[in-house]
């Protein structure tokens, strides 16, 4: 039942208070119109008593105290949803923006989600190539997983998000598809990312969500929930595996902050919510297999980390939530190097059951582990030469030292390159044949009789 109320009791920022409100609902949806006539959209986010705390989602300017109504829908917002979402350019809270007309919904499901059975769920097998060397190769991403981007400002994420979704594929491509989000960008990076995917012509398979720096803040704590909603959609009711990037979660986690501090709750670390890992969770747990659909939803959310701290909240409880990370570096990236990915803190923890014989290739895992080891002795080394200089160094040492400028510039540094496993995976092999043969203990003898191509007759 509808239930319509006169006038407002408190307007303070984003939130409006009603009062002898009866039996509202957590998350219950709530129209107000103005004295114009225009409506506006929120939703009651707390409950005290006969008092319901609303969030209105285009901000409370030129609401009156005395004259606005508001009703009380009885149920929580909800997205129109059908096939034809495939090509389209949504706003934060999931309306239509690229001028096509609105959505002829096939079903409507609630923003918020439903919390996934642990019974039902699938492990994680198989993976989604990206074309991206550093990625496929040593932190793989597998279907169902959640694996973030730890970046940091001005650098190359947008990027690599783009290049991503240029490149992503699975054996079965027909079935595959993208949802990205983007919170609090400015309208140039929107526009960026828009004509890169028509220009690629990859358009027809991405549904794009897109909230703006000047839109409502309170809006973006609204648009990874539109964006996952779709998603699932997609997989569990169309049976397609969908990859799903939002981009930037700092924005969403500032807006959540602020949020949480017009609502006048204590702060927790460095001002955020004491309940930012809980929230935070709500939508990265959202990604996975479950056994009712043959589609997957796999996660990359993309956050920058202030200050380039990897120990900041927002970018600590992600690594607690999530399996693994791809850490962008600031060093490389300085140097020119794209992407910047930094392989040593990076890691997939689900790569191990999603790569080798039957999904990738059978020296996988071994030419992967070899690569990381090496690399870790690039460091070693060149903490040495800075000390005793690079001439100073042994003849190994200096191997290895070449073998690391190699490896930056050809294996991490491929540029715009879309690489197939295949090729990535020859590439490390012949990397890693720059080095002695017994310096790669990591990699199984008949592996290297297979691969292993000493170059100027190194044994």
């Amino acid at each position: 039942m509808v239930v319509e109320h006169r006038g407002l009791s408190e307007i303070n920022g984003s939130l409006v208070i009603l009062e002898g409100v009866k039996n509202p609902m957590n998350e219950e949806l709530v129209e107000l119109e103005l004295e114009d006539g225009t409506k506006r959209t929120g939703r009651i986010v707390a409950i005290e008593g006969d008092k319901a705390v609303v969030q209105v989602f285009e901000g409370t300017r030129g609401l009156s105290m005395v004259n606005t109504r508001t009703k009380l829908v009885g149920k929580p917002m909800e997205m129109k949803l059908s096939p034809e979402i495939l090509g389209r350019v949504f706003d934060g809270l999931g309306r239509p923006i690229d001028g096509l007309g609105e959505i002829y919904p096939q079903e409507t499901m609630n923003v918020n989600g439903e919390p996934i059975n642990p019974v039902s769920r699938v492990y994680p097998k198989n993976y989604i190539r990206t074309g991206i060397s550093s990625i496929d190769c040593l932190t793989t991403l597998i279907r169902g997983q959640k694996l973030p981007i730890f970046s940091g400002s001005g650098m190359k994420h947008n990027e690599l998000a783009v290049q991503i979704v240029r490149q992503a594929s699975i054996a079965d491509n027909d079935d595959f598809a993208i949802v990205f989000a983007a919170m609090g960008v400015k309208n140039d990076v929107a526009e960026y990312f828009r004509s890169s995917f028509e220009n690629a012509n990859v358009m027809n398979r991405v549904v794009m969500f897109l909230n703006l720096s000047n839109d409502p803040i309170i809006e973006r704590i609204i648009t990874p929930r539109c964006a996952l909603t779709a998603a699932e959609y997609l997989a569990y009711k169309l049976n397609k595996h969908i990859l799903v990037i939002l981009t930037d979660m700092t924005s969403y986690a500032e807006a959540l902050r602020e949020f949480s501090s017009s609502k006048g709750e204590i702060p927790g670390r460095k001002g955020y919510p004491g309940y930012l890992y809980s929230d935070l969770a709500t939508l990265y747990e959202r990604a996975g297999i479950i056994k009712t659909a043959s589609g997957s939803v796999t996660q990359i959310p993309i956050l920058t980390m202030p200050n380039d701290d990897i120990s900041h909240p927002i970018p600590d409880l992600t690594g607690y939530i999530t399996e693994g990370q791809i850490v962008l570096d600031r060093g490389l990236d300085t140097k020119g190097i794209y992407p910047p990915v930094n392989v040593l803190p990076s890691l997939s923890r689900l790569m191990k059951d999603g790569i080798g014989a039957g999904y990738t290739r059978e020296d996988h895992s071994s030419l992967a582990n070899q690569l990381f080891a090496s690399y870790a002795k690039v460091q070693d080394a060149k903490a040495l030469a800075s000390v005793i200089g690079e001439d100073e160094l042994s003849e190994n040492d200096k191997l290895i030292m070449n073998f690391g400028r190699e490896f930056e510039k050809v294996f991490i540094g491929q540029g715009e390159e879309n690489r197939t496993i295949e090729e990535t995976l020859d590439i490390g092999w012949k990397l890693l044949s720059m080095l002695p043969r017994t310096e790669l203990d990591r990699i199984d003898d008949k592996y290297l009789d297979m691969y292993y191509k000493p170059q100027n007759n190194i044994e």
